[in-house]
């Protein structure tokens, strides 16, 4: 190729280029317009966006943001009847406020320099840095991240939920402008400084605010601070946990994980440094420094006193409270009853009790709860060693627990054996499950017969009442319940099963049985109840047949005086007047009697008299012992046992227990002579039916065919009292159970009685 074609080839090679250069800067140009004008549209869309929130936005006034700003935890109170102070509820969080003026001005600059270096310059947020988070989140690379000042700091943490949605980033943002408004910068950087966690202390503590971390890291007051452990303290909001020196239970940190919290420390000098808050001088030295040789070393935690009061009245406080919580949100009680919403609520209450200054008022009496536990100090020993007991003293108009003994020594044993163990109720239960029932039914009358003849379980093991197999005979209603037999507390029970279901006089009374076909349940088998529940049934008793649910809880009262929680009695009726007193004046007898128990001995060897009515109970081995008794105005319970289900002996309930509730009930009366009402007495109410009755049958005197002869029903009469009807014509099988192999022993005694009698009154005559 020639020098002329060279030439030609090369002019064509650069006008080529040039093109392509045009072609290329054309291009590109266009293409910078259309991002131009892509991203000032998303700009557009996103102002747009935002000003359509703001407007939708209402903003809270100066008194409310005065509030909720400066609102911190508050302590809770459990209080006596009286309003005297049971205890504060502990918190997981310490926390003091103090005053700007009481706060290191190094503390302040470090937290500015390092969370929001233009605090003292804006308006509560930098436009910059949040429409650079909008534009992210438009394009889809980000949400709300970045933008966030003091101010912004102190709206998520004190008003708005941390959560990151767009919406809230702009009410944060208003929010922010408005407080920025009312308040000096002064005003929120105290705020700020008050309310920020600061991580643990060397108890292993969570704590928030300056003051605390001053004094549970350095041992100072915050105003006290030196310019490293102010820089320490400032960095620590951003990771509190991660940067604080201790762990969960107040150690320091090995050396590799204080490391986090000391380099955190040093950005916090530079900053400031940087923002000329510190001179060259004081950051080197600052920096130089060894820091660890000023955390303190760790310290016990301060020892609570709190026992079985305080936390069975915290327990009954964040039930109610969470049940409050849930309704607020129109939950219905099904709802409330699932597991997960229960346990969300439950946490919800139990957050609001720790930290919003509530009063919870109970209804326990401050001068009978004590005198409970100082009687339980003192006589718990006649129980036997290591016995536990747990009692319970009720009102019986309203079901208010008046004070009760959770256990002998809660240090030694924190089962609340009042309250949360449940235990078999043995024979304690027959009034309420079966003689109860009977009465009110119209099966049984107070003198009707029921065969006290051996019997056998459908599986072929004999009914026993301690070692007898029976008496070979019919007992009356009233013998059967003050000798407390087992053999007709079975038939009444399986008779009413036959004709109505004892398990709805139960359910009414708060009672939870699993399984009312278990033929021993009439004897406790297959029940176990705690005590306070069980007092709450002879509650029922007391009170005229109505139930009162037991309860702790009078109201709770917020920090400002609004009651948010009060109790009202809902009374359920469960007997009948008729059956309440008739069941009463036969309990009399169980403890006039002195068969079952010697409660009545002891109470009158104190010189303490009333109508005492009441039962006993003893489970299989003497393992439970139970004595619940009323006077008209309360009823109070004990149960004694070990928590192995050891065997106690076999007086545990005539003597041990007996005597300790006696010795109980005189310590209360000594210390209220009101509280028991022993002035006031049972009597029958005026529904009751009364029938004269014959002795031997319990049925209406009257004739009878005895194996084929008709005879009139011999021996003496009685008054037998129901609560329907009326006392049965006379009848052969006169009685509740038994089979017909007893009832022709049952009147061959009966015959052969009354001829002995006429022989004896013909020899005398005749001598």
């Amino acid at each position: 190729m020639n020098n002329k074609q060279q030439k030609k080839s090369f002019k064509e090679v650069l006008i080529g280029l040039n093109i392509s250069l045009r072609v290329m800067r054309a291009l590109f140009m266009i293409g910078v317009v259309i991002i131009l004008l892509l991203v000032s549209l998303l700009a557009g869309i996103g102002v747009g966006y935002f000003t359509y929130l703001v407007s939708k936005s209402e903003m809270p006034a100066k008194t409310q943001l005065m509030k909720e700003i400066n609102q911190i935890s508050e302590v809770s109170t459990l209080n006596y009847a009286n309003g005297n102070e049971i205890s504060t509820i502990k918190s997981d969080l310490v926390r003091t406020r103090v005053k700007n003026n009481e706060i290191s001005d190094f503390v302040k600059k470090a937290v500015v320099s390092t969370e929001d270096e233009h605090f003292y310059e804006h308006k509560g947020w930098v436009p910059k840095a949040v429409f650079r988070a909008i534009l992210s989140d438009m394009i889809g690379l980000g949400g709300t991240s970045g933008g966030s000042t003091l101010t912004q700091q102190l709206v998520k943490q004190q008003i708005l939920s941390s959560e990151t949605t767009f919406k809230r980033k702009v009410n944060e943002i208003l929010i922010a402008k408005q407080i920025e408004k009312n308040f000096s910068k002064k005003e929120i950087l105290t705020a700020y400084l008050n309310v920020s966690p600061f991580g643990r202390n060397s108890k292993g503590e969570n704590i928030a605010g300056v003051e605390e971390a001053a004094r549970g890291i350095f041992d100072k007051k915050a105003l006290k601070l030196s310019i490293p452990q102010a820089a320490f303290i400032a960095g620590l909001p951003q990771s509190p946990i991660v940067y604080s020196p201790y762990d969960g239970n107040g150690n320091l940190k090995s050396d590799g994980n204080l490391r986090f919290g000391l380099n955190r420390q040093k950005m916090v000098l530079f900053n400031m440094y940087r923002s000329h808050y510190i001179t060259k001088k004081e950051y080197e030295k600052a920096k130089k420094y060894d820091l660890k040789q000023d955390f303190i070393q760790h310290q016990e935690t301060t020892k609570h006193t709190e026992g079985y009061l305080y936390y069975t009245v915290l327990q009954e406080a964040t039930d109610i409270l969470a049940c409050e919580l849930a309704k607020k949100d129109h939950l219905k009680e099904a709802d409330i009853n699932d597991k997960k919403t229960y346990e969300k609520y439950t946490e919800l209450a139990q957050k609001k009790l720790r930290y919003s200054g509530l009063k919870v008022t109970t209804t326990i009496d401050e001068n009978i709860y004590n005198t409970m536990q100082n009687a339980v100090y003192s006589y718990g020993y006649l129980l036997g060693a290591n016995v536990e007991c747990g009692n319970v003293l009720m009102d019986n108009a309203t079901g208010a627990v008046i004070g009760f003994v959770g256990g002998r020594n809660y240090q030694n044993n924190q089962n609340n054996h009042a309250f949360a163990t449940k235990r078999s109720p043995g024979s304690s239960i027959k009034p309420l499950l079966v003689y109860g029932p009977g009465i009110e039914s119209g099966l049984i009358g107070s003198e009707s017969r029921i065969s006290n003849y051996p019997t056998k379980y459908a599986n072929g093991k004999d009914i026993m009442h301690v070692d007898s197999k029976g008496t070979d005979e019919f007992v009356s209603t009233k013998d059967a319940l003050s000798e407390s037999w087992n053999i007709p507390a079975y038939w009444v029970y399986k008779t009413l099963r036959s004709q109505e279901d004892p398990s709805l006089y139960m359910k009414k009374m708060g009672f939870e049985i699993a399984d009312y076909n278990i033929e021993s349940l009439p004897m406790g088998g297959g029940a176990e109840t705690t005590v306070a529940q069980q007092v709450n049934g002879f509650q029922t008793l007391a009170n005229g047949g109505v139930y009162q649910k037991k309860y702790l809880i009078e109201k709770i009262t917020e920090a400002n005086g609004k009651v948010i929680y009060q109790h009202k009695i809902k009374p359920t009726s469960v007997f009948s007047k008729a059956t309440a007193s008739i069941i009463n004046d036969l309990m009399r007898e169980v403890i006039n009697s002195k068969k079952t128990t010697q409660f009545k001995e002891f109470l009158e060897n104190n010189a303490v008299s009333g109508d005492w009515v009441g039962k006993t109970g003893t489970s299989d081995d003497y393992i439970d012992a139970w004595l619940v008794v009323s006077t008209p105005k309360i009823t109070i319970g004990s149960w004694s046992g070990y928590d192995d289900n050891r065997s106690m002996g076999k007086m545990s309930g005539f003597t041990n227990n007996s005597q300790y509730l006696a010795y109980l009930v005189y310590a209360i009366n000594a210390a209220n002579p009101n509280i028991l009402g022993l002035e006031q007495k049972f009597s029958l109410d005026s529904s009751v039916i009364k029938s004269t009755v014959n002795k031997k049958t319990g049925e209406k005197p009257g004739k009878v065919t005895v194996n084929g002869k008709e005879i009139e029903t011999p021996g003496e009469s009685v008054e037998s009292f129901y609560a329907k009807v009326g006392a049965k014509a006379s009848t052969y099988k006169f009685g509740i159970g038994g089979v017909d192999e007893n009832y022709k022993n049952a009147w061959e005694k009966i015959l052969g009685e009354e001829k002995l009698k006429a022989d004896n009154a013909k020899k005398k005559e005749n001598s």
